[in-house]
């Protein structure tokens, strides 16, 4: 008993260690963009509003494709499933390196989304299933924390290959390690659904149109969702026209933007992600709600400094304020993903992700880039920028209320 319990327990580890490293890559590909997003505008006569929109392919494709692969993951062995979506969108990502236009780079950007649809709807689940339920707000942290790493090293990397070889560079190096990482996926152990939830959260998977409609009536569960999609919102914005703003409106160089940036993600990232899940399960004890408590409050309190991040012109202070926003901002990451893996039954787990997914972009990064780069032509990067301080406010005051309406002990 003690053996099959240490196997299961590497088992467990080899999964989250697998499954959060390629989410690591995952991110590195989603922003490596952001980092040539300048000399992209330059060398192929794209306008603000354009580069806006170029993420837009991507994320529709990401947000439909995601309920699909979630109705399968609920039913299908998922391991192969996500290996496929690696595959597809690292290949993807090296497309970008040969685009030659706005409609050629838009396509290979849209193909990104169908492999991380396959791969982002389905990994939550299947680690809730290698983790027992009082752990899952630390585990969720370790595998979110892909999240600011991932991206940041998106921001570095893209800023070392363009300056070094070229910003098509960026796309082709990024995209390599999805061979490998395909393969490893393979070799991570399937568990039986909801072998660590009570027995009283089972019962028989219902109905494709039947699970859309039970989530639907999971009053939580939709405000988790909603209060999500306004901080997808705000973070889509701030990843995707940070680089730039630094650049233009505060003066750096291209390279010291991107580098700039992608350090303070890295570091507020882990911190903001590990102190999130520690106080998620730290409080889950007094009460269950206690995911969403702490990313609603963490974002209220982020807002002011997210507004003097945007607007102060003095280094040491917007800087300052940009990591303080972005510890803050972080600690959601964790929480807010257990509590959506929690609210719903273990049978329909990837279900309820991939319609979270759905719609937090739809409503969240699908319109952020494009709008922020429309007020950017309309007006100026900078009062562009201001529509993000406003979304964080609105995901804090969504999740404060869900927790607050949601009893102790649901």
């Amino acid at each position: 008993m003690q053996n099959s319990t240490a196997i299961s327990d590497r088992r467990a580890t080899y999964a989250l260690a697998v499954l959060t490293f390629i989410n690591l890559f995952n991110y590195v590909d989603r922003w490596v963009v952001a980092a040539v997003v300048e000399p992209m505008k330059h060398a192929l006569s794209l306008s603000d509003t354009q580069l806006g929109f170029l993420n837009l392919g991507f994320i529709i494709v990401y947000a439909a494709a995601s309920p699909i692969f979630g109705s399968l993951g609920d039913k299908r062995a998922r391991p192969p499933l996500i290996a496929i979506g690696v595959g597809i969108w690292s290949f993807a990502t090296g497309l970008g390196g040969f685009a030659r236009g706005f409609w050629s780079l838009f396509s290979a950007r849209s193909t990104v989304g169908i492999g991380e649809a396959a791969y982002g709807t389905i990994a939550p689940a299947l680690l809730s299933d290698q983790f027992a339920y009082e752990k899952r707000g630390r585990v969720m942290s370790v595998f979110f924390s892909a999240i600011p790493i991932g991206s940041a090293l998106g921001y570095v990397l893209g800023g070392l290959a363009d300056r070094h070889f070229g910003w098509r560079a960026a796309f082709w190096i990024a995209g390599f390690p999805g061979v490998l990482l395909a393969i490893l996926v393979l070799f991570v152990k399937d568990p039986p659904r909801g072998q660590n939830d009570v027995a009283t959260m089972h019962h028989a998977p219902p109905a494709n149109a039947n699970a859309y409609r039970e989530l639907l009536r999971n009053r939580p569960y939709v405000l988790a969702v909603l209060g999500y999609a306004a901080y997808t919102f705000a973070l889509g914005g701030l990843g995707f026209w940070m680089p730039a703003f630094l650049e233009r409106a505060r003066g750096m160089s291209r390279s010291e933007s991107t580098v700039t940036f992608g350090a303070i993600v890295i570091v507020t990232g882990f911190t903001g992600t590990a102190l999130g899940g520690w106080l998620g399960d730290k409080f889950l004890a007094r009460t269950k709600q206690s995911y969403l408590w702490v990313s609603g409050i963490a974002t209220l309190i982020a807002t002011p400094f997210t507004f003097v991040a945007l607007t102060n012109h003095a280094k040491p202070v917007y800087l300052g304020a940009i990591i303080v926003a972005e510890v803050l901002i972080f600690m959601c990451t964790g929480p807010i993903n257990s509590a959506i893996v929690n609210l719903v039954s273990p049978l329909e787990r990837a279900t309820a992700v991939g319609f979270s997914v759905l719609v937090m972009h739809f409503l969240g990064d699908i319109p952020s880039p494009p709008l922020i780069g429309m007020l950017s032509d309309a007006s100026s990067l900078e009062r562009g920028f201001l529509v993000v301080p406003v979304a964080v406010l609105l995901a804090g005051v969504i999740w404060t209320y869900a927790a607050w309406r949601t009893p102790a002990d649901a």
